[in-house]
């Protein structure tokens, strides 16, 4: 399916959230993704799997997650710089304050005549996080968490009781949790602890760990694995084929 992108610039209650938008050409209806980046914000691998996603039938946007910290339009390097730079934004941004951009793309969804209503989100690293917090919306109702970062750490700041994992019974949708073994980021015992705290719940949630490193989605560099992406981009697609 043939695709178009374009930007738009959302009013969020920290400021303005420039959000690019990838979607089917054809007219119609379609189910909104809202996909969360890594660190750097849309590079060229997200921008790639986003596109991916849209070209299945559905409109996939792509905040910029520090907008409040960066200027508009800014995407940093996979280098040392890049990821000193992107890591001490995700040490400064209040977790509740995606909450408030996630309404802020909701409502705006919700007002698009291609949107048929139904929201789903998806992210690689803190993006899985990211997805994962979206999932306390009720109207998201479908989530794909790609190696999520930090869902077992106070590294994002965050009030009492608003830690994520502290509201769990805020999700209402389903979640599809995609792990690497070999992630350094997310230790066997993290990811275990996650596990049985999500097993504690009534959520509805499917768990899936593989044979690969931090970042094995990303199309670019050593810890790239195609085989294993493809995988998963039919995981994910299948999750929102259903519920979606």
């Amino acid at each position: 399916m043939l695709i178009k992108s374009e930007y738009f610039d959302l009013e969020t209650p920290t400021g303005v959230m420039r959000t690019f938008a990838h979607r089917p050409i054809q007219q119609g209806k379609f189910p909104t993704i809202l996909f969360y980046s890594e660190i750097f914000q849309q590079t060229g691998p997200i921008e790639r799997a986003a596109k991916i996603i849209a070209s299945h039938g559905y409109v996939v946007l792509v905040p910029e997650v520090f907008h409040e910290l960066n200027s508009i339009g800014t995407i940093l390097n996979y280098d040392d710089a890049g990821r000193e730079k992107g890591n001490a934004d995700k040490e400064a941004k209040d977790v509740q304050s995606y909450d408030s951009d996630n309404q802020a793309m909701i409502d705006w969804v919700l007002k698009q005549s291609w949107a048929n209503g139904n929201i789903g989100a998806m992210g690689f690293c803190i993006g899985g996080h990211l997805a994962f917090r979206a999932a306390l919306n009720p109207k998201v109702k479908a989530t794909a968490c790609f190696y999520a970062t930090d869902l077992h750490t106070n590294t994002i700041p965050n009030k009492p009781k608003q830690h994520s994992m502290d509201r769990l019974n805020d999700i209402t949708g389903e979640l599809l949790m995609i792990w690497g073994k070999q992630d350094n980021h997310i230790p066997t015992n993290a990811r275990i602890d996650i596990h049985n705290k999500l097993s504690e719940t009534s959520i509805l949630f499917s768990w899936h760990e593989f044979n690969a490193q931090h970042a094995f989605m990303r199309d670019e560099g050593d810890r790239y694995d195609p085989e294993l992406a493809i995988i998963c981009y039919q995981m994910c697609l299948r999750l929102f084929s259903r519920t979606l």
